[in-house]
């Protein structure tokens, strides 16, 4: 029997392959696409270094035997493995920017890229943006792409895993920012100083019967990274206890919750947290701003 390698030769050749493939197994998509067209141009396209948009003019090409090769144990890899693709290519995208990932952070999806690409408007307003922390910054793609928003800003990214700064920092190389984007390893607010006018977080979330019941794919990404106590808040209650502490006035604390929004929004029932709406989808990340903030903290 021939091999998949020497039967298929061209790009259209492995996506026709690829869809058909993903298609018959039983694959979760959530780690940057959402059904198998995307999934399978994600991976052929990147696994020669091809663009993901703009590229019919490459669809005939003829690829080599190790590009061909490297394509299939790709594929098989994502269907027995169920390895996400941005982890088989080393790469997840966020805000239109490639990022480093591997099984160390978790692979770029927030919804806070929207808020960023406008600007953090209307909520901003004309407040200037001087310095942006972003915490529990995994591969560091939410204050980078904060940074390439808020061009004069100071952001430092923030995370307990040594392992993820080190991916973090790859990616400050990467793309360039090292004179104004630096990491810092901290617990939550514990080795934080000073003061920000935004705080920016995507912490662990997940809670414990979400963590058990999770698709295989999300085996592959840190525990650390996803799971936070029986209700998912482990986290979020420091962040929300701290954050006054750090924000400049008028400053502002976007945080994604996910799923666990519920039990966040039950915890603080006097809290006037803002649940933000995304018209790209995504859910369950909350506004405060500084003075609603201290106002909580100083009620009666």
């Amino acid at each position: 029997m021939t091999s998949p390698i020497d039967d298929l030769q061209t790009i259209r050749d492995f996506l026709r392959y690829a869809c058909s493939r993903f298609a018959a197994s039983e694959l979760y998509y959530g780690h940057g696409t959402d059904n198998v067209w995307d999934e399978s141009v994600q991976l052929v396209m990147r696994s020669v270094s091809l663009p993901l948009e703009d590229n019919a003019l490459f669809l005939d090409a003829r690829l080599t035997r190790e590009e061909r090769q490297r394509i299939v144990e790709r594929i098989e890899r994502r269907i027995k493995e169920r390895v996400p693709v941005a982890y088989l290519l080393g790469e997840g995208w966020f805000m239109g920017m490639p990022f480093h990932v591997d099984e160390r952070v978790l692979i770029p999806r927030s919804p806070i890229g929207e808020l960023l690409e406008n600007g953090l408007q209307p909520w901003l307003a004309d407040k200037p943006v001087d310095r942006v922390l972003d915490l529990c910054t995994g591969s560091g793609c939410i204050g980078i792409g904060a940074a390439s928003v808020f061009q004069d800003a100071e952001v430092v990214l923030s995370d307990i895993s040594a392992d993820a700064l080190e991916v973090a920092g790859s990616n400050i190389d990467f793309h360039g920012v090292r004179d104004r984007v630096r990491v810092v390893q901290s617990d939550v607010f514990d080795s934080i100083e000073g003061r920000y006018d935004v705080i920016l977080s995507n912490p662990p979330y997940v809670d414990a019967g979400d963590l058990a019941s999770m698709p295989d794919e999300y085996q592959h990404e840190p525990e650390l990274g996803l799971a936070a106590g029986q209700d998912g808040l482990d986290i979020a209650h420091r962040i929300i206890a701290g954050a006054l502490d750090h924000l400049t006035p008028g400053g502002l604390l976007i945080v994604e919750v996910g799923n666990s929004w519920v039990a966040l929004d039950e915890a603080y029932p006097d809290l006037p947290l803002t649940w933000l709406d995304f018209e790209n989808g995504g859910n369950g990340v909350f506004l405060l701003t500084e003075d609603a903030l201290r106002q909580w903290h100083n009620r009666p």
